[in-house]
Formats: structure tokens, sequence, C-alpha cells
């Protein structure tokens, strides 16, 4: 009797601790940023979406009419800002009657055949100087010209009977460097090729340019409107700009990167309006308040995407940064349909050539410091690399993808997050 009593005990002991374990298990999911921000200012769930909506066709306006070399010979590049432009506007036509006034100016200025006729023209000018593709396309071919007979001589070199060992030193380094060198001579050239032609661009172009600019600031004013009508405190609204083309904003900081101003502002109140007080738990809001899993959420503009990699066994050699902002959704429904591992390997060794040539970067232009490599693996089916960045200067993380094997087969419905 005694005897079934211990068990019955021990059992009764074995649920509870079950139990304790499962509500461990199963938290009540913990709040974004984002949601965090909205609750406490009391607004409603796509008022926050809304912003970031019309900031992000901002940014990509200001950022094609100050480098408009940077999209050349991008057409799917291109075709994947103006689809998502696209999307974004029509929603307006569903909203209040300023957005619908938005979208009429957007149509009768003619904002994507001019953002389609600029390109077309810096591509011929680019033409007429002897560039026929983009940057990124001439690494790649670069670096395959260079690496193939590298590889090729190594392996001859490998058969050779009683070949001295210590010649294969240099070769390695030669392997080694080379890409890299070239790499940084190509960059160099390009961003001189737009430092030089830049001027012509703007002037032969300049009334264009500036409809898309006055669209951009269009769309400022509308956002703050809508802000100081929801009394959102301005100051929380942070975001960077290639210019100083706008008004009604306050510029809190600006950096050069390679040559490029970037500026980071927040809205001006105006003059009849006193700064709204920013509630007290924002106030103490002291970081991301959001699950290990979950973390990358709050930067669902910042995913990067390593493309075009080369590199065997969990180690990259060589890869093509790509922002995948567009993509920021899938993303976060892929991630969140992953389980995390902490990397074995450390970020040195996985990235042992990081540096100015080949890295990460912010959306600032800083280069990332990478602190944290998970490994992700996606419904039991596919692995891959997940690099968190420190927060960067400016205020911002970054959070980067890759394959860990450049053989990797990768899931169809993955196919245009990790391809270019």
């Amino acid at each position: 009797m005694k005897s079934t009593e211990n068990y019955e005990k021990i059992e009764s002991e074995s649920s509870e601790n079950q139990e304790e374990q499962r509500r461990k298990r199963v938290k009540k999911p913990k709040k974004t940023q984002g949601q965090i921000i909205q609750e406490a200012l009391g607004l409603g769930p796509t008022d926050i979406q809304d912003v970031e909506k019309k900031l992000f066709i901002v940014r990509f306006l200001d950022y094609f009419s100050e480098e408009t070399f940077d999209f050349i010979f991008k057409d799917n590049t291109l075709n994947q800002y103006v689809k998502q432009i696209t999307t974004h506007i029509n929603e307006f036509s569903e909203g209040r009657e300023e957005d619908r006034i938005l979208r009429q100016s957007f149509e009768s200025k003619g904002i994507l055949d001019i953002v389609n006729k600029l390109k077309q023209k810096a591509e011929e000018l680019a033409l007429s100087k002897g560039m026929n593709s983009s940057m990124d396309k001439r690494l790649r071919k670069l670096t395959l010209l260079i690496t193939l007979p590298l590889f090729a001589a190594i392996l001859v070199i490998s058969f050779i009977p009683n070949f001295p060992v210590f010649f294969l030193f240099p070769v390695l380094c030669v392997f080694c460097m080379l890409p890299q060198l070239i790499k940084g001579n190509v960059v160099k050239k390009w961003f001189a090729f737009k430092e030089q032609n830049k001027n012509e661009i703007y002037s032969e172009n300049r009334e264009e340019i500036m409809i898309l600019k006055n669209f951009a600031g269009e769309l400022l004013d509308n956002i703050r409107s809508r802000l100081i009508e929801l009394r959102v405190p301005l100051q929380l609204i942070k975001f960077v700009l290639h210019s100083r083309d706008y008004d009604n904003l306050n510029l809190i900081n600006q950096k050069n990167i390679r040559g490029t101003m970037q500026y980071f502002y927040t809205f001006e109140y105006p003059l009849d309006v006193e700064p709204f007080p920013i509630p007290q738990q924002l106030l103490e809001y002291q970081g991301p308040i959001i699950s290990e899993k979950k973390k990358v959420e709050k930067m669902e503009k910042n995913f990067i995407v390593l493309t075009d990699i080369k590199g065997r066994d969990g180690i990259i050699n060589y890869f093509v940064p790509a922002l995948k902002d567009k993509f920021a959704e899938k993303i976060n429904d892929m991630l969140n349909n992953s389980e995390f591992s902490k990397s074995p390997k450390k970020f040195k060794e996985i990235l042992s050539h990081y540096s100015e040539n080949m890295a990460i970067y912010c959306i600032c232009g800083e280069i990332a410091e990478i602190s944290n490599v998970q490994i992700c693996n996606w419904k039991n089916q596919f692995k891959f690399y997940l690099f968190e960045g420190k927060e960067c200067n400016c205020g911002e993380s970054v959070y980067a993808l890759s394959l860990m094997d450049e053989s990797d087969e990768i899931p169809e419905e993955l196919k245009d997050i990790f391809l270019n």
C-alpha cells in the first residue's frame, strides 16, 4: 500500500513538473518595439505600418535621385522596388482623403515613368564611358576569371610528384589575396566613375529629379501631419536620407561614407505645436522586449542576404551582400518557422576574409560588427546562417542571412530570398 502511495506521489510530482516545463515552454509572446510604441500611444494596428510604407517610398526616391548609377543594369532590383511601391500607392486609394490625393499626385507626376527614364539615361551614359554591366556582375565575373585558373594551377601542382611544399604557400597567398585586391580596385573605380559623372546626370535631368524630390517632400509632409494628428512624439521617428533637400526636418547626425553623405533625421514640430511628451513606459524602454527567436522582427527593414557565396563546409570565402528589405515579411515568416542553435564556428572562422573590401554594411554605410552567429533550421529541411550585428552608431542593427555551403539546395519557396 505504501509503495502504491509513493508511486502515486511520484506520478503527481512528475505531472506537476511536466506541467511546469510546459508552461515555461509555452510563454506568452513578448512584444516588438513597434507593438510597445503602438500600445503606449494608443495607435491603431496599421498606423505605424502606414508611416513605414511612406518612409520606404521616400527613402527610395531620395536615394534613387542622388545615386541613380547604383541602379543601372539592375532591372530585377529596380522592378522589385517598383512592385512594392506600386502596392503601397494602390493602398492609398483605400485610405484617408490626404492619402488619395498623394496617389493622384504620384500618378499625375508620372513618378515611375521618370524613374525608368532616368535609369535609361544613366545606362546610356555608362555605355558611352565603356561600362556595360553593374558593379556586382563585374565583380562576380572577375572573381571567376581569377579563381578558376588558380584552382586549376593548384590541382596541377598537387599531382606533381615530390613538388616542394614551400612553393605552394606563395600560390595559396596569391589565391587568397588576388580576388580581394581586384575587388577593391573595381570598387574604387566604380566610386570614381560615379563621382565623375554624377553632376552630368543631375544637370541634364534636373527637372525630372526635382519632380521625384518634390513628391518625396509631399510624402514627408503627409507623414508629419498624420503623426501630429495621432499625437506621436516626433522624436521617436528617425530615418536616414541622402540629401538635405526637404523642409520640416531636424538633422540629428550626418556621415560621409566613401564620399556619399548620409543624413539622420527626425521630424520638426510646427511652430504652433508643443512637443508631445514621451510616455513613461517608452522612456524606461531599454531594449527590444522580444523573444530570442523573434529578435529580428524589430529590424525587418535591415535584412541583408549574402548572395553568390563561394565556400564549403560552413566556411565562406566570397559573397555579394544584397539588401532584402522588400522580402522582410517573408524572411520573418521563414525565421519564425526555424529552430535556432549557436554556431560551433566563430564568425572569424566562417568569414576569415571579412574586411572593408568584403563586408556586411549597415544601412548607414558603416561596416557591421557581427556579435552573434546562429544556425537556423527551417522546418527541419534547410539550414542557413543568421549573423547578428552589434548596434551601429546610427542606432540601427543588421541581420544577415547566408547559405552554409555554395552547393546547398535551396527550397523553392525560399529562392527569392537567397538568390539574386
